[in-house]
């Protein structure tokens, strides 16, 4: 396992058909790539490579931004992999915001995204 702590932007949307559309479509134009997505309900969070090229554009375009720090973890694609992270981070009393993930192209391992309560206690969790 290998991990990182990266910014995300957390956007609100409306839940409504075509929206999720409208707001991809304006960082495909603004040549921003989006490297992870999780959507739920009335937000999404969305990792890119240029963060502040991206927050200026979707502030331009009147949406409601927050960045917020989060784990990007790395994991072997076997069961178990996550709940072991879960279950250290859980054990030292640190709450699991949310978490989102994906397979690798290769299938060998999950990247996974999360936000925890305390994310300088977890770091070091993990790192232990």
């Amino acid at each position: 396992m290998n991990f990182e702590r990266i910014t995300e932007i957390f956007v609100i949307l409306e839940n409504k058909p075509s929206v999720l559309g409208e707001l991809l479509n304006q960082l495909a134009e603004n040549e921003i790539n989006v490297e992870a997505i999780g959507v739920f309900q009335d937000t999404a969070k969305l990792y890119v490579k240029n963060l502040s090229k991206a927050v200026k554009v979707l502030n331009k375009l009147n949406y409601t931004t927050d960045l917020r720090d989060v784990l990007l973890i790395h994991l072997e694609n076997r069961p178990g992999a996550l709940a072991e992270v879960a279950t250290r981070i859980g054990d030292e009393g640190i709450n699991i915001e949310y978490c989102y993930g994906t397979l690798s192209r290769n299938g060998g391992t999950v990247s996974v995204i999360m936000d925890v309560s305390n994310i300088d206690r977890a770091i070091k969790v993990l790192q232990s």
